[in-house]
């Protein structure tokens, strides 16, 4: 380059002026380093609410944590299956009773478990069981199916009771049961949770043995309530029964002819 073409470059240099560009928005920086800049940095939206709150970007039906439409941690939980209702069980079931089983072994001692369960209904049917097994868990639900195998109907009347008194054995255990107008239910031992689960009303129930065995007093209740029939019966002979009938028969028969 020649000396006359550098000073006409630097006069067309000169003569060029600097024209102002009107800014319409905000210039980002641009950054040289190679590390990434944070939100801050990048000029991206702060934030907020964390896991728990409803931060950008957790609309509803989001799939982030804490969305308000999600099931995340701060949100409402949901399953796989959606909100499923409890079926209530047809059968109620009580424990009246459970052993410790000491067995004794040439390896040593081994502890089993025994459990007395009752099950019912409160319609009519009721029945009693015995499971045993080395946990309790497992006890109760042979318990449990050994009592519904072992179900019986009670016929009850309409207001829900005996139609007349009963009384029964089982071992030992002695127990006479007898109807009770306006009384409830008054009973005791494993007698009252038989009864309660069959659904009687207004009955009474009296051991007449000494015996403390739960299971043994239960099966004598059950005993007693299988021998029930549904029509009531008299304390007297059915002979005698017929003669008070005669009797008052013609007593009428005498008051209307006078």
């Amino acid at each position: 380059m020649t000396a006359i073409d550098t000073k006409i470059n630097n006069e067309v240099a000169n003569s060029v002026k600097p024209v102002a560009v009107p800014l319409t928005g905000a210039i980002t920086p641009v950054s040289t380093s190679k590390i990434t800049q944070g939100r801050a940095g990048r000029g991206d939206p702060v934030r907020r609410g964390g896991r728990g709150g409803a931060g950008a970007g957790a609309g509803p039906g989001a799939h982030g944590k804490g969305g308000p439409g999600g099931a995340g941690r701060g949100g409402p939980r949901g399953g796989r299956g959606g909100d499923r209702e409890r079926v209530k069980p047809e059968f109620d079931s009580k424990i009246i009773d459970i052993r410790r089983v000491t067995r004794v072994t040439s390896g040593g001692r081994r502890m089993n478990f025994s459990v007395a369960v009752v099950a019912g209904d409160h319609k009519g049917r009721v029945g009693v069981g015995l499971g045993k097994g080395i946990d309790t868990a497992g006890s109760v639900e042979k318990a449990t199916r050994e009592a519904k195998k072992n179900m019986i109907r009670v016929p009850l009347s309409a207001q829900m009771t005996i139609p007349h008194a009963v009384e029964a054995k089982y071992g030992s255990a002695i127990i006479k049961i007898f109807p009770a107008r306006g009384s409830g239910v008054v009973a005791g031992s494993s007698a009252r949770a038989v009864i309660e689960l069959a659904g009687i009303k207004d009955i009474c129930a009296k051991f007449l043995s000494g015996s403390k065995n739960k299971l043994n007093n239960a099966r004598a209740t059950i005993e007693a309530l299988k021998k029930l029939s549904k029509s009531p019966r008299f304390g007297s002979k059915p002979k005698e029964v017929v003669k008070k009938m005669e009797e008052v028969v013609k007593k009428e028969e005498v008051k209307i002819n006078k």
